[in-house]
């Protein structure tokens, strides 16, 4: 992909009010389609359910989703870089305390990845960002079952090596660690031994994806600290404006302005990240000028109303949606008609999105495995139904707390209950309520993946190993010497089957970005209560 080029399905943005009362005609006549078949169903519909009613306090605990939420925020542990702190890994010690002193800067925080021993600036900052969102809607019931002090504790630690990793308005550095040198060896954090290059974009070398993936983890993140450190939340809010001026006006693919990084996090492109940004932005200072970014004067372009696409660290189309149809629900303040429109459009794309998750919907995505898992590829298929899931039991939240009873698919009535029965359907595919009759959440229930494909996990404390000789841990038969508590592997194959060997890091391999969808996943899912109706 070019430097400018967005993805196939972009459109000119000079949009004009004849087209806006265009589509505005199209959902009215959609609308009135439907209306028969509402009056139809609705009767039988509201004379056999209710909305489910529920307190701003959380309801009694779920049990089962409370253990496995207190295993899940342990991984982040595993993967911290610096000198560790009252970390609740017992096999994991200083590493990286080096990172940034080339270029004159402490970047020894942040988080690995991974099962290898880089830090990559893009998935680490939508770490971040779905932990903030998983704080601000679900941080009551995390603080119920006593896990919203290490929730907080690592989102902080990434977002201290954010704030070091741009040290000026149009810098940001993204990548610490040279891959090739890296997979050339096998061996623990805290005995590395390879060079650890820095990678930074720049206005010469722009990178939009990356820069406004991190301004969405400051602004949201600023959200999760404004009553906590006002000082912290107001630095990250800084950072975030700045980095998102930079991410719109050098707009650049870093996938087009550092080649190497294809290998690892390639980019599709970078508008779902602008207006994934503009949004938190919104959301963190009440800026109007962010609402109209994301709709009438970047919606037409960059959010491809009307075509659902999946969740992930590389695409934040489906999550913006849901973000902006909050608005939608609790918005108070007056906008003006074209942005109306725009903020209808984004709710109506959610909803379509949302359709094709329930498995008896008309528009129901064959996207999945026979036993009901959504798959929509081999490596690390969990990202796509964790991710699915969390936007499912939100969007059911957002329908609860603001009594709005049905969601129409179709020719279809559901409630908000169908889209949580989805989110738990997941959630318990995951941990252990599938064929294999195995938990993908390392550590939870009596049978989990023995060899996961993680470096200080598969090398004892005491090894005495270089670089090299240390992948004769990976190929041993033994399990992993030290267990990755809380971490998520990448999950079965499309026929339900998984190979638990080291070596398979299609599915062996963890990733703190699988972690935080399934930390906000499990924060949904632990208790009910309303969401908050601002963040």
């Amino acid at each position: 992909m070019v430097e400018g080029e967005e993805k196939a399905y972009h459109r000119e943005s000079n949009t004009s009010w004849g087209w806006r009362l265009i589509l505005l005609l199209y959902i009215s006549l959609v609308a009135a389609a439907a209306t028969l078949t509402l009056l139809r169903n609705f009767n039988r519909y509201f004379h056999s359910s209710q909305v489910t009613q529920v307190s701003g306090q959380p309801g009694p605990v779920v049990q089962n989703y409370a253990n496995a939420l207190q295993l899940a925020t342990q991984f982040f542990d595993a993967q911290k870089s610096g000198k560790l702190v009252k970390n609740r890994v017992a096999w994991r010690g200083d590493s990286g305390l080096q990172d940034g002193s080339e270029e004159g800067l402490d970047l020894s925080k942040g988080m690995y990845d991974a099962g290898d021993l880089l830090k990559f600036g893009f998935p680490m900052a939508f770490t971040a960002t779905v932990l903030s969102w998983a704080i601000l809607e679900y941080g009551d019931q995390m603080k119920e079952v006593k896990q919203l002090g290490h929730a907080h504790d690592s989102l902080k630690w990434i977002t201290d090596y954010l704030i070091n990793a741009h040290p000026s308005p149009n810098v940001l550095y993204i990548q610490v660690g040279d891959p090739e040198l890296d997979h050339n060896c096998w061996q623990r954090p805290e005995t590395m031994t390879e060079r650890r290059p820095l990678v930074q974009i720049n206005t010469s070398f722009p990178g939009t994806e990356v820069a406004a993936e991190t301004a969405a983890a400051m602004a949201s993140a600023s959200l999760v600290f404004r009553k906590i450190d006002s000082s912290y939340s107001k630095s990250l809010l800084k950072h975030a404006e700045q980095l998102f001026n930079f991410a719109d006006t050098y707009r650049g693919s870093y996938s087009v302005s550092i080649p190497q990084v294809q290998g690892f996090y390639n980019s599709s492109g970078y508008g779902d990240e602008l207006l994934w940004a503009a949004t938190w932005l919104y959301h963190a200072t009440g800026d109007l000028d962010y609402l109209k970014y994301v709709t009438e004067q970047h919606g037409p372009t960059f959010a491809i109303w009307g075509s659902p696409s999946w969740f992930s660290w590389d695409d934040k189309h489906a999550a913006t949606q849901v973000l902006m149809s909050r608005i939608s629900f609790f918005g108070a303040i007056e906008l003006p008609m074209a942005e109306n429109l725009d903020l209808q459009m984004y709710r109506k794309t959610a909803e379509v999105f949302l359709c094709g998750l329930i498995p008896d919907s008309p528009t129901a995505a064959p996207d999945r495995t026979d036993n009901g898992l959504i798959w929509v590829e081999e490596w690390n298929c969990l990202q796509h139904a964790m991710s699915s899931a969390f936007l499912a039991v939100l969007y059911s939240d957002y329908m609860v707390t603001s009594q709005t009873e049905m969601l129409y698919c179709d020719g279809k009535i559901y409630k908000p209950e169908d889209l949580r029965s989805f989110a738990i359907s997941q959630a318990d595919y995951a941990l252990g309520k599938n064929p294999m009759k195995m938990s993908y959440l390392v550590g939870h229930g009596g049978n989990y993946p023995q060899q996961v494909h993680h470096r200080g996990s598969s090398i004892p404390v005491d090894a005495d190993t270089g670089c090299r000789d240390g992948f004769k841990w990976l190929y041993s038969p033994d399990q992993n010497p030290n267990v990755a508590v809380g971490a998520l592997v990448g999950g079965p194959f499309q026929n339900d089957s998984y190979m638990d060997i080291r070596n398979n890091s299609k599915q062996g391999e963890p990733s703190t970005y699988n972690s935080a969808l399934i930390v906000a996943l499990l924060s949904g899912l632990v208790s009910t209560s309303s969401v908050p109706k601002h963040l």
